[in-house]
């Protein structure tokens, strides 16, 4: 009886001992790497938005356009694009490998349960008589059963904290899916806008050949009118005839651009490209001014830093799941239930019976294997840490960039305007001219070129402005923030 007693009260202070040694995890804490943040941007400075736009700091970003046909497309991304449909999946995965890896904390208790019968039967001789005595035939039959239920367990304590850094490494992977998810979706957006804005210049574009075609066919009528009277050169007519039939191609080429455009709307947005058609408009996209906020804001702000940050914590903690296997590893198990050779009897107190044990395992050699494994898990760690450091200067490179793109293009759009406008003047002054005959057809054809390439490169410079928009507002987090990283996957 004192030994049943004493066999599962060491058991209990087996137990407690194991738990007290959990609180133990071998391996490097970790720390968010330093990364070089500059005290202010660069292009930034002497230049300030004058209505810097606060929608660009929403998630909601893209309203800063201040267009319905824009904003409806950008709501369906989030339900409806397929790449941000996959990259959810794979953090629901994610989420899925957390609670796995946390499961091996705890013991894994399975139940068991059998029926057994079984028999047999022979026959022995016995005699027949005469001198050497007699011989016979008996024989014998029976069957036996039995029938056993019981639970049993078995659990390997995380004495070294190998478990629980497979699980800071399982949650910050996760973390990072979660990055990658705000990360698809903001290019899904991203690249909505662009294609939208372009969809709009290729309007406008049309718009301009429109109106330039016409006045060259008009130019053409009066040429030929002129040729027919005498007081022109068939050069010029063919002149006139070349401009127009190029006008006219590159008015239809622009169908195609437009076209291509339109369909990569429609894919990001979940539908079919012959689903979707985007009815021509007017230009009236007016390019929005974006404050850049302080570069120290930038680290939380970008889905991409996130990433970069939450794998190197997840390296960190490879370091520590290879360290453990330094040391000694601990397996409890436990057996117990019922047994009995009839069902009857099968639950009556003397048919239990129980079982509880321990065992240790310990590496003494594996030829520098296990110094092998750290070493490659701070190695991995390393490289983690040098592509954050370098996603960060990336990121401050972008918006750099942007800053100065934007400032600049603000600088060139008023002189690409004031060329357009002197352009146009000059072609209706040297088409004034030629027809009273104090210039050739040659310099009508050079002044209606130069107009025509004056107009698309301020609407060039538009439509500039508006994509460096989106990539600056892109490149500052788009309303995002490391916030809003599950902070328990």
């Amino acid at each position: 009886m004192s030994a049943a007693r004493s066999t599962p009260a060491a058991a209990v202070r087996l137990l407690l001992l194991c738990g007290a040694l959990e609180g133990c995890m071998v391996g490097p804490n970790y720390h968010r790497p330093a990364a070089p943040t500059p005290v202010a941007y660069k292009e930034s400075a002497g230049w300030t938005p004058a209505q810097p736009s606060d929608a660009a700091d929403r998630k909601d970003w893209w309203t800063v356009f201040n267009d319905p046909v824009l904003n409806g497309l950008e709501a369906r991304v989030e339900v409806s694009n397929q790449n941000l449909a996959a990259a959810e999946a794979a953090y629901r995965a994610a989420t899925a490998l957390v609670k796995e890896d946390r499961a091996a904390l705890f013991p894994t208790i399975g139940l068991t349960g059998s029926a057994t019968a079984s028999g047999g039967g022979g026959s022995v001789s016995a005699g027949t008589g005469g001198t050497a005595g007699t011989t016979g035939t008996t024989s014998s039959r029976g069957v036996s059963s039995s029938y056993r239920v019981g639970l049993s367990g078995t659990w390997q304590p995380d004495l070294w904290g190998a478990i629980r850094r497979q699980i800071q490494n399982a949650r910050a992977a996760a973390q990072a899916s979660a990055g990658a998810l705000a990360n698809a979706r903001l290019s899904a957006q991203m690249e909505v806008a662009v294609d939208y804005i372009q969809v709009r210049q290729f309007d406008e574009q049309q718009r301009i050949l429109d109106e330039t075609a016409a006045a060259y066919a008009r130019s053409l009528a009066i040429t030929q009118n002129r040729y027919n009277a005498g007081v022109a050169a068939k050069s010029d007519v063919l002149s006139a005839q070349n401009q127009l039939l190029s006008a006219q191609a590159s008015d239809v080429d622009l169908v195609q651009q437009r076209a291509r455009s339109e369909h990569a709307i429609a894919i990001l947005t979940g539908q079919a490209p012959a689903d979707l058609t985007l009815v021509a408009a007017p230009w009236s996209l007016v390019p929005p001014q974006i404050p850049a906020g302080f570069p120290s804001t930038l680290l939380e702000r970008r889905p991409d830093i996130a990433i970069a940050e939450r794998n190197a914590a997840a390296a960190n903690a490879l370091i520590g799941v290879q360290t453990a296997a330094y040391y000694p590893n601990l397996t409890l198990t436990g057996d117990g239930g019922f047994a009995a050779s009839s069902l009857g009897k099968l639950f009556n107190a003397s048919s239990t019976f129980w079982s509880v044990g321990a065992s240790v395992a310990e590496t003494i050699f594996d030829a520098g294997a296990r110094r092998a494994r750290v070493a490659q898990a701070r190695a991995v760690y390393d490289e983690a840490v040098a592509n954050y450091r370098q996603t960060v200067l990336t990121a401050f490179g972008e918006v750099e960039d942007n800053l100065a793109a934007q400032r600049v293009l603000s600088q060139e759009q008023g002189f690409r305007d004031a060329a357009a406008a002197a352009a146009v003047a000059n072609e209706t002054i040297v088409r004034n001219q030629y027809l009273s005959g104090q210039v050739d057809y040659t310099a009508v054809v050079v002044a209606e070129a130069s107009a025509l390439t004056a107009r698309n490169a301020a609407l060039q410079v538009q439509a500039l402005r508006l994509t460096t928009a989106v990539d600056l507002i892109a490149a500052l987090g788009g309303g995002w923030t490391s916030a809003d990283l599950p902070k328990r996957p």
